[in-house]
C-alpha cells in the first residue's frame, strides 16, 4: 500500500495534473446555467452506460442503468430480503401453484401511460428468456396471464417456493417492468427506446457514450409509503438530475472525488483508499453483503475446454491468492475462497475444491490436457484492458498459464464492450469465437445455485461458456424445491462436488470494495451490494 509521505506527495501532485485534465472535460460537457440551478448528483460509475436494454446482457452498469429508469415488481430490502414494490397485494392458492397478483395505484409510465398488467407479462415473459434464474423460473410456469388492467396471475406446474425471491433479485438481470411494445421486441435484440415507470428518466438527448449519462427526476413517480430501504420501500427522488461522468482513469476519478468535482464515486481503486479514508469529507461504505467474485470463464463448446479433462487441468495451474493480492492488495477487504456459492453466506461449502486448493501441479496439468487431446493449438483469450479489476486479473491469469509453459495463448486485447459482444459468439475461435475470457459476479447473486447465472450448466440454455451437464441441473433442481435450509445445506455440498468435477468455470478471489462519496455534500445514500440506488440520496 502507498501510505508514506514521499507517495502521498507524488499523488496529490497526480492529483491536480488528473483534475487539471477532468477540468476541462467536466467544462465542456458541464451543465448550462439553468442546470447549475437545480440539484445534481454527480457520479462515476465503474463503466460507462453503452448498453440500454437492461435484459440484453448481463453487465452491471446495464443493471445500473435499468433501476434508474425501469421499476420491479418485488425488490430486496437492506436486509436482503423480498419487499412488494410495484406489487400492492398478492394471494397463494393452498397448494402454492397459482399466484395472484395486483398492482399498486398510481404507478406510470413516463410517457404518461398507465402500467398495466399486459406490461407485466410481456416484460417477465422477455427477461425469462434471458436470465439464469428466470430461465428456470419459466421452466416451472404453467401461465402467465393479464386477468385485468391492475391483476395477473402467474400459475405453475409445481410448487416452486423461489418465484417471490427471483422476482425481488438484485443481480443482473433484474426482472424490470418495461411497456409492452419494448418488453414484446425479440429478447436477443436490443430495445431502442427507453420508456420505464421508474423514478428518473433517461435523457436519450443528452446521453454522450464514452462521456455522460444523464437522468432526470420523474415528478409523476408515485413512491411507496414506507421508508427506503435498500431497493425497497420508498423511491423517492431528492435531487433534480443524475449525472453519470465516464472517467476511464481511476486515479482522475479519485482526484475528482476528493476535489469536489463529482459527489459519488461507485468502485475506488484498491490503491488509493487510504487517501480517500483521509480526504476531508469523503465517507468509505460497504454493505455486510457486498463483495465480487472474479470469473474464468471458459468455452466448453470448442477444444481443448470441451473436453472436461482439459477444464480439470485448469485447476492445478490457477493460483486462487496471485488475483486476491493484485485486485485488492488491501487485506482487510480480501477473502481467499474456494466456495462456488462465495464465502460468508448459508451455503458456503468447498466440497471437492482438492484440486484447485492443493499444490500447482503443471505436470499434473499438462497430462491432462494430452489426454484431452490437446496437441499446442491455440487457446484465445479475451483481454479487457479497460475493466479497473478485469484487466488485472486476465494480467495475471496470462502469466500462470505461460509459466506452465506447454500451453500456446491467443491472447487478444480489445475493450470490455467489445469482449461482452464477442463472449455471445458460438463460433470457433479462429472464426471469432473464445475460449477463455475473465468477469465476475456478486457474492450476493452466486450465494444461491439458482440466482447464480454462471454456474447453470443447462447446455444451451446455459450462460457464455454453455456448460452442459444434466445431472448437476437435476441437483439445483432438488435445491430449487427444497423446503428447509438443511436440505438445501447438504444439497449445496453435492452440487459443490459436481462443479468441481464438471468445472463450469473457475472461481478466483472474493473481494470487496466499498462506494466512497462526499459526506459533506450527501445524506441517504443506500450502500446496497451489486446495484447501488440513487434516489433517497440527498444533496445538502
Amino acid at each position: 500500500m502507498r501510505t508514506s509521505a514521499n507517495c502521498q506527495r507524488s499523488w496529490t501532485s497526480a492529483v491536480f495534473a488528473a483534475l487539471a485534465a477532468f477540468g476541462v472535460a467536466l467544462g465542456a460537457a458541464g451543465p448550462g446555467p439553468a442546470q447549475a440551478q437545480d440539484k445534481v448528483l454527480r457520479a462515476a460509475m465503474h463503466a460507462d452506460v453503452r448498453t440500454l436494454d437492461p435484459f440484453w446482457t448481463t453487465q452491471t452498469i446495464a443493471a445500473i442503468h435499468g433501476l434508474m429508469v425501469y421499476d420491479t415488481l418485488f425488490s430486496s430490502d437492506m436486509a436482503l430480503n423480498p419487499q412488494p414494490q410495484m406489487v400492492d397485494t398478492w394471494t397463494v392458492s393452498p397448494d402454492r401453484k397459482v399466484y395472484t397478483f395486483k398492482l399498486r395505484d398510481g404507478l406510470k409510465f413516463h410517457d404518461g401511460s398507465p402500467v398495466t398488467s399486459k406490461d407485466v407479462v410481456a416484460s417477465m415473459n422477455r427477461w425469462g428468456k434471458r436470465d439464469g434464474a428466470g430461465k428456470q423460473l419459466m421452466g416451472y410456469t404453467k401461465s402467465l396471464t393479464a386477468k385485468d388492467a391492475k391483476t395477473f396471475e402467474w400459475a405453475l406446474n409445481e410448487p416452486y417456493g423461489l418465484l417471490i425471491d427471483i422476482l425481488a433479485k438484485t443481480g443482473t438481470s433484474i426482472p424490470f417492468v418495461m411497456r409492452e411494445k419494448e418488453a414484446l421486441v425479440d429478447p436477443f435484440q436490443q430495445i431502442q427506446e427507453v420508456v420505464g415507470s421508474g423514478p428518473f428518466m433517461f435523457k436519450r438527448d443528452e446521453w454522450v457514450p464514452g462521456s455522460k449519462t444523464v437522468y432526470v427526476k420523474f415528478k409523476d413517480y408515485v413512491p411507496r409509503k414506507e421508508p427506503a430501504s435498500g431497493h425497497a420501500g420508498g423511491k423517492v427522488a431528492k435531487v433534480d438530475r443524475v449525472e453519470f461522468i465516464w472517467m476511464s482513469d481511476p486515479q482522475t476519478a479519485q482526484a475528482a472525488l476528493v476535489a469536489g468535482e463529482i459527489d459519488y464515486l461507485e468502485n475506488p481503486a484498491i490503491d488509493f483508499m487510504p487517501i480517500l479514508r483521509s480526504a476531508p469529507g469523503v465517507k468509505l461504505e460497504t454493505h455486510p453483503a457486498m463483495g465480487t467474485m472474479g470469473i474464468l470463464q471458459l468455452n466448453h463448446l470448442h477444444p481443448p475446454f470441451n473436453n472436461v479433462k482439459a477444464r480439470q487441468a485448469m485447476l492445478y495451474l490457477i493460483n486462487n491468492a496471485d488475483y486476491l493480492n493484485t485486485i485488492s492488495a488491501d487485506k482487510s477487504l480480501q477473502t481467499l475462497c474456494f466456495s462456488y456459492w462465495g464465502c460468508g453466506v448459508a451455503m458456503e461449502t468447498d466440497a471437492g475444491s482438492e484440486p484447485y486448493k492443493g499444490p500447482k501441479d503443471v505436470a499434473k496439468a499438462e497430462a491432462l490436457f494430452k489426454e484431452a487431446g490437446y496437441k499446442g493449438e491455440p487457446i484465445t483469450i479475451l483481454h479487457a484492458t479497460d475493466h479497473n479489476y478485469i484487466n488485472p486479473a486476465n494480467l495475471v491469469m496470462i502469466q500462470q498459464l505461460r509459466k506452465a509453459g506447454f500451453l500456446k495463448l491467443d491472447v487478444q486485447a480489445m475493450d470490455w464492450g467489445t469482449v461482452v459482444s464477442r463472449r455471445a459468439k458460438k463460433e470457433p475461435p479462429a472464426q471469432g469465437g473464445w475460449n477463455i475470457f475473465i468477469t465476475g459476479t456478486t457474492v450476493l447473486t452466486s450465494s444461491s445455485p439458482v440466482t447464480h447465472t454462471s454456474i447453470g450448466m443447462g447446455c444451451e440454455k446455459a450462460w457464455f461458456g454453455w456448460p452442459c451437464d444434466q445431472r448437476f441441473e437435476e441437483l439445483r433442481k432438488e435445491w430449487a424445491f427444497a423446503t428447509d435450509t438443511a436440505t438445501r445445506k447438504r444439497l449445496a455440498v453435492d452440487l459443490s462436488k459436481r462443479a468441481y468435477e464438471q468445472v463450469p468455470y473457475i472461481s478466483f478471489a472474493q473481494w470487496r470494495t466499498p462506494v466512497a462519496y462526499r459526506s459533506d455534500r450527501l445524506s441517504g445514500v443506500q450502500t446496497m451490494p451489486s446495484v447501488p440506488p440513487m434516489w433517497n440520496i440527498e444533496k445538502k
